[in-house]
């Protein structure tokens, strides 16, 4: 059994997480999490009472309802966890084991709090919260860890999901790599954006689920990679299938299905939290992450001169100087950079030997002048390496702004274009070496960028960057050298546009990383992300013919800029709002700041900015954005039981707001347009109800954020646990309750068990 989060003196609010200490029960996702912390409360607030000196027949008469609660809850929770391990036979004995545990534990907290009725509480010959204290402990125990248990084992089930839709994938890819006609090919293909679109729906929950920042960004690489080869996968193959005897459309397809097969692992290696054959992933090094280290244990001597050695920090600054020689090496580093550097590196290390000196003596005579001496050098040491940081920084960035400035005209994809419309095999040869020769000039810049890049998601988006010029370019010359032996082919034409646009499309990305890069490192806010999706409604239908992209234009632009701004400068008061709540980890304060988050990616778009490129990503980022408001409006049902009667018909009716506004979003989302003028409506329209719906956020957090500290404020009386929900399994053999199956018995049904437990405040 886990290590429970509970201790002698009572249970922390925030104590879920703690379960994490046993790896059998590490949570991984913000909703097993959250799903913990309103059974926390109710624990937190019984412990608390087992002390208490005074005890009125009030309190008395809450303690047992609150009991009673919990039982029932644990109850009805244990109910759906025993149809999930009839449902999953693999997980049966765990589950049952972890389900009768919980069960007891919540039987002896309800006989335990069964005080109301007697004289004395306290009276040993009836055992109770006050008379056996240690009980309600153990009993605490028991259940968080046993219903922490049933989560994460329910939590495997979605692993499972995804991990059999990835299964389906690659099957349904093994099939189309065999193809050898047109029909077939389009039969499978039309099952293949099925099954993609299943694949990217599960996988993009798990993203936004995840509580680790670093796998959620290596999440969104791959599956963006996912979705820009999807279109990839289609044009490369119909052009083998046309072309079956061209050894360089052979070679394009064969690196598609490759990539995609290593995007699809890297999601199942994310999701189980593995590696191939037990590999430890081993994390980049940048050399900002270097510093920041090396600077905290520099500064780490004013409290403790004993706590490492001088020849760990002279260790680790090697480590950094080490890393500064991709910049002095760099042939695309400019002459006075790469001075700068090395004098700076030469600097740093005079700087700690003077510093280990200093630490030295002060180590065999602590006297007042050795002291300050100390805080001298520590200063100068660490002065010298936020000079050095600035410096590699300023390296990088005005690296990659050059070569992006230099590379916008995609002059070298034009003249591919050309050339193999042309047949011109000579000059097409020519004008890959170009593309290589710029090729090595955008890895070396990403592998620039991902030194200074500040965060770890960041480092990550600067990794996929650098992967994705590197496998594209050759995608590129395989598809020109396809199109100059096959110059009349409109298929070897529409698949080396595919592969430019995803060239460009990367390109474009690298202007908004390097943008977040700067934010970061002026202390603006840089962690600003958009919701993926893969692939796009729309995108591919059956016969296999792709929508065109729509971008707005200048004039367009110019029309919606500011209801853009306005869209902006909301997404900064809700991020304003959210930092306000003391509790980061809030359903409602969660799901503002992904909406918030979609928001700013809109307001992208108005600018021409940003990953949404065509007005279709806008209009689906403006369905998940409606989907994300209704989710949020349902988290106030539960947030108004914890507040003041006179209060909740005011959060209610914000609720009902909100889900009405959001329903109209969805609706202008969803509605099928035609023409230049009619997709710019709908795209104002989008916008417009966007803003009014962030408009309402800005009224809403506020309120409930003032409601909750009134709460707590309050007059510190138990109050009892509202009536349970009977959120019954669907039962039946129809076809719509077979799909809704895996998400009625999985977590969310669980969730449904938990969540609406009053948060009780110690008296």
């Amino acid at each position: 059994m886990a290590t429970s989060p509970c201790s002698s003196s009572g249970v922390s609010s925030s104590s879920s997480s703690g379960l994490g200490a046993d790896a059998g029960l590490e949570i991984r996702t913000r909703s097993v999490e959250q799903t913990l912390v309103p059974l926390v409360s109710q624990i937190t607030t019984l412990i608390n009472h087992k002390d208490k000196p005074k005890r009125s027949d009030k309190t008395l008469q809450a303690i047992q309802r609150v009991g009673q609660a919990v039982n029932l809850a644990v109850g009805r929770f244990v109910t759906v966890g025993e149809a999930i391990a009839n449902e999953n036979h693999e997980l049966k004995e765990e589950m049952s084991v972890a389900c009768i545990e919980a069960r007891r534990a919540g039987e002896t907290i309800a006989q335990l709090t069964d005080v109301a009725s007697l004289d004395h509480p306290e009276s040993d010959s009836h055992i109770t919260i006050f008379t056996d204290k240690t009980g309600v402990v153990k009993a605490a125990r028991l259940l968080l860890s046993s219903v922490t248990k049933v989560l994460v084992l329910a939590d495997r089930i979605v692993i499972k999901q995804i991990i059999t839709s990835r299964n389906k994938v690659l099957a349904t890819m093994e099939q189309l790599e065999k193809v050898s006609s047109f029909q077939e090919f389009v039969q499978i293909f039309s099952q293949f954006g099925n099954e993609m679109v299943e694949f990217a729906h599960l996988t993009g929950d798990r993203q936004n689920d995840l509580k680790d920042e670093k796998k959620k960004a290596r999440m969104a690489a791959s599956r963006a990679v996912l979705e820009k080869c999807t279109m990839m996968l289609l044009t490369a193959s119909k052009t083998c299938l046309r072309h079956p005897d061209c050894e360089s459309a052979r070679i394009n397809k064969d690196g598609v299905f490759h990539r995609m097969r290593i995007a699809l692992e890297q999601v199942i290696e994310i999701v189980t939290d593995s590696r191939p054959n037990g590999e430890n992933e081993m994390a980049p090094i940048s050399i900002y992450s270097g510093i920041k280290e090396f600077k905290n244990k520099v500064e780490g001597l004013r409290e403790n001169l004993y706590f490492l050695s001088k020849e760990n920090l002279s260790t680790m600054l090697e480590v950094i100087l080490e890393h500064t020689e991709d910049f002095t090496d760099s042939a695309y580093t400019s002459h006075e950079h790469r001075e700068h550097i090395l004098e700076l590196s030469k600097q740093a290390k005079m700087e700690l030997e003077q510093l280990v000196s200093v630490w030295m003596q002060a180590q065999n005579q602590k006297t007042k002048d050795l002291m300050e001496d100390l805080e001298v050098a520590i200063l100068k040491t660490c002065q010298c390496m936020n000079e050095l940081k600035r410096e590699v920084h300023s390296a990088a960035t005005s690296l990659a702004a050059d070569l992006l400035k230099y590379h916008t005209d995609h002059m070298v994809l034009k003249a591919l274009k050309i050339t193999g419309v042309e047949g011109n095999l000579e000059a097409v040869a020519e004008y890959t070496c170009k593309l290589s020769e710029q090729k090595e000039q955008l890895v070396e810049m990403c592998r620039l960028l991902r030194h200074v890049s500040g965060t770890e998601p960041l480092e990550i988006t600067c990794i996929h960057a650098e992967d994705t010029f590197q496998v594209t370019g050759p995608q590129i010359i395989s598809a020109a050298e396809t199109l100059a032996l096959h110059p009349s082919s409109k298929i070897a034409k529409e698949n080396l546009e595919v592969f430019c646009e995803a060239w460009e499309s990367q390109l474009s990305d690298m202007s908004m990383l390097l943008r977040e890069i700067n934010d970061v490192f002026e202390g603006r806010r840089g962690e600003k992300r958009v919701y993926l999706s893969l692939p796009r409604p729309g995108k591919h239908n059956a016969n296999l013919k792709a929508l065109k992209p729509v971008k707005l234009d200048t004039e367009e632009q110019a029309k919606i800029a500011k209801l853009g701004l306005e869209l902006h400068l909301l997404t900064a008061d809700v991020d304003s709002e959210t930092e306000k709540w003391e509790d980061q980890e809030n359903e409602i304060v969660q799901h503002g700041q992904g909406m918030s988050s979609m928001a700013y990616s809109m307001y992208l778009f108005t600018r021409g900015e940003g990953l949404l490129k065509t007005t279709q990503d806008l209009f689906h980022q403006a369905e998940i954005f409606a989907t994300e408001g209704t989710k949020l409006a349902s988290a106030l049902h539960p947030f108004s039981d914890q507040v003041h009667d006179n209060d909740k018909p005011l959060v209610l009716l914000e609720a009902e707001k909100l889900i009405s506004m959001c329903k109209q979003l969805q609706i202008t989302a969803k509605t099928s347009v035609q023409g230049k003028s009619a997709t710019f409506t709908k795209v104002d329209a989008c916008i417009f109800k966007t803003r009014n719906v962030m408009t309402l956020l800005c009224q809403l957090l506020p309120l409930c954020c003032k409601l909750l500290r009134k709460n707590k404020a309050g007059n510190g009386c138990l109050k009892p646990a509202p009536p349970w929900r009977e959120d019954r399994a669907p039962t039946g053999a129809n076809a719509r309750a077979a799909e809704r199956r895996a998400e009625t018995l999985g977590i969310k049904a669980l969730e449904n068990h938990v969540a609406n437990m009053t948060f009780l405040e110690s008296k």
